[in-house]
């Protein structure tokens, strides 16, 4: 075996070690990539704060100044959902019953004409769904409380993580450029100059992702809104801006959005247009806006940016979402970005060696 070979061998069994730790650790490492991609993405802004104040404020207050700022931000796009809830609700009530009709007397005759006798007893249906939907608040905690007795790991979980993203991002944003230095010195001085190389093209990745995401959640969230609101609906503009702000959650933003619109639009239609004005509305609006979003947006001002290819954005988000959870899901494109470019180094290591034997390098 050539050297070439044995330090291939090695790298590769390397690799295996590393992937083994991250399959076992999985459950441990997610708030911490979390926090890390974050840290990242924020540390920008706390080293202009320091420039802007020429050291006069303290990087603590720089840190947490920033910190805030970003909870706040993710704090209020899940409130967005909030007043959304809190208008349907009582249209649900008033509503539902209408709407069961209105769906049972579209249905029977399709039924009927496809060879099914299906007999629906809405009288039972509707005072089981207004049983729930009239339930007292003390019922109401009840159940969620018992639901948290029932799944109190996964209670536990998602609170824990909710402290421990905070907390490391705070020390990550800290200690960021110390951080960096620490793991610079780790590397051997004959290969400092090939990482610092790569990650220098990785941060040119991964700030060319992050610009273009933000661009195209602000156009969609526009977008959104503006078009739901000219089929006239009320709420338009919370659930537009949240739609448009959640697609940083490939595909879970752009469903919930969706399915929040059509319940608001076959609530606040269902004595004018009825669902078909509700699901023209949702089929218009939302299935031009993932068009313009998924051939156009997305592609020019992301996916080209980062190179990653249509298929290989649904397997990193799929692989990340099995690995890490919900966390994984939202650090999958910046993380799949930066192994990208590792993929590429490797490659173009190996076809320059001895241990590929093809006509060249290709393109």
């Amino acid at each position: 075996m050539s050297d070439s070979q044995k330090r291939f061998a090695g790298w590769a069994a390397i690799a295996g070690v590393f992937l083994l730790m991250l399959w076992l650790l999985a459950p441990v490492l997610a708030p911490f990539i979390a926090a890390s991609v974050l840290a990242y993405a924020l540390t920008p802004l706390v080293d202009r704060l320091d420039a802007a104040f020429q050291g006069r404020l303290p990087r603590v207050l720089a840190v947490l100044l920033v910190e805030l700022l970003f909870v706040l931000l993710a704090l209020g796009l899940v409130l967005m959902i909030v007043p959304i809830l809190v208008k349907e609700m009582p249209l649900m009530r008033d509503q539902l019953p209408v709407l069961l009709d209105q769906i049972n007397t579209s249905l029977q005759p399709l039924l009927r004409k496809m060879g099914f006798k299906l007999s629906l007893d809405l009288p039972s249906i509707k005072a089981f769904v207004m049983t729930y939907l009239n339930a007292n608040f003390e019922d109401t905690l009840g159940s969620v409380l018992a639901s948290v007795k029932l799944g109190g790991s996964a209670a536990m979980a998602v609170l824990g993580n909710a402290v421990l993203i905070p907390v490391a991002l705070f020390y990550l944003l800290m200690e960021w450029q110390h951080f960096m230095k620490s793991l610079r010195t780790l590397i051997p001085p004959r290969l400092r100059a090939a990482s610092d190389s790569f990650l220098a093209e990785s941060d040119q990745v991964l700030g060319e992702y992050l610009r273009g995401q933000l661009v195209v959640m602000g156009v969609l969230a526009v977008y959104y809104s503006a078009g739901l609101a000219l089929f006239g609906l009320d709420l338009a503009l919370p659930i537009g801006a949240f739609t448009g702000l959640a697609v940083f959650v490939p595909y879970l933003g752009f469903g919930l959005g969706m399915v929040l619109a059509l319940l608001a639009g076959l609530l606040e239609f269902s004595s004018s247009g009825g669902a078909a004005q509700a699901v023209l509305m949702v089929a218009v609006v939302y299935g031009l806006g993932q068009l313009v979003e998924s051939f156009f947006l997305t592609p020019r001002l992301v996916g080209e940016r980062i190179g990653l290819h249509p298929l290989a954005v649904i397997f990193s988000l799929l692989a990340f979402g099995q690995l890490f959870g919900f966390i994984g899901i939202l650090v999958a494109l910046p993380v799949s970005a930066v192994l990208l470019v590792a993929m590429r180094r490797v490659r173009s290591g190996y076809l320059a060696s001895g241990l590929y034997q093809g006509p060249g390098p290709g393109p």
